[in-house]
């Protein structure tokens, strides 16, 4: 009996993992989108890849990941906020900018793009099934008219040093650009020639950030130099390498 159940376990995994990636059929065309302030509108394609219809559910959070969409109150509206997008058929999504007073022009703002893809009710037939929607959260940088800088210079001239936070050596990064910085990987070289990964986020523009080591580092061992990779606007990586303050 007990391999019985053991065998029953297994399949039902491997259904489960199966409907795992047949349906997440709804692709975004991009990993992030920036909206200039002098845009009237942005734009951005969806795909769905899959074998069946989809409905798709879109709204812009401001931060609050498990907010619902009628809980959040951001100057952006998405169109269509609703629609159906049939196999191997495409949707433009429209993002429009509603004027703010609260924004800050010295620097960026982020929000975020929710697009959930919730795929069709299986047929009566199937019998039991577990049903999944797949959420794609993209972030928004709202970029104002006239900011000092680029948002490579921002990325570039970042200051790094080595700070106490409790007992733990931690890295901290200084972003005194008017850009968000985000990261797809930061390490620290070590005398020995080994590096260091630390667990990275994005830093928003003019402030700093405590990246935490994943393994204890040993201070005797660090040398000058952090190497990390940002994205840019285009969801490319960057790699740079600098000093330690």
């Amino acid at each position: 009996m007990f391999c019985c159940f053991v065998s029953r376990l297994i399949t039902g995994i491997a259904i489960l993992l199966c409907s795992l990636f047949v349906q997440a059929s709804v692709v975004v065309d991009a990993t992030r989108i920036v909206y200039p302030a002098k845009e009237r509108e942005v734009s951005l394609r969806l795909s769905n890849k899959g074998q069946q219809a989809a409905l798709v559910q879109t709204w812009i959070d401001d931060g609050r990941v498990d907010a619902k969409p009628d809980e959040v109150d951001t100057p952006f509206i998405v169109m269509p906020p609703m629609v159906r997008i049939d196999p191997d058929k495409g949707q433009s999504l429209r993002i429009a900018f509603v004027p703010s007073t609260n924004l800050p022009k010295d620097r960026e703002s982020v929000f975020w793009l929710n697009v959930l893809d919730v795929p069709p009710l299986a047929s009566a037939q199937v019998g039991n099934h577990m049903q999944l929607a797949f959420r794609t959260r993209l972030k928004l940088f709202f970029r104002p008219a006239n900011l000092p800088g680029s948002a490579t210079e921002s990325a570039e001239k970042l200051r790094w040093n080595l700070s106490r936070s409790g007992k733990n050596t931690v890295l901290q990064v200084h972003n005194d650009g008017a850009f968000h910085v985000s990261f797809n990987s930061v390490e620290l070289k070590l005398k020995n020639g080994r590096v260091l990964t630390v667990k990275s986020h994005m830093v928003a523009p003019k402030s700093s950030a405590d990246f935490v080591f994943e393994q204890s580092p040993n201070t005797s061992d660090f040398d000058v130099g952090v190497m990390y990779e940002w994205i840019n606007d285009f969801g490319a990586n960057m790699r740079v390498e600098a000093k330690l303050q």
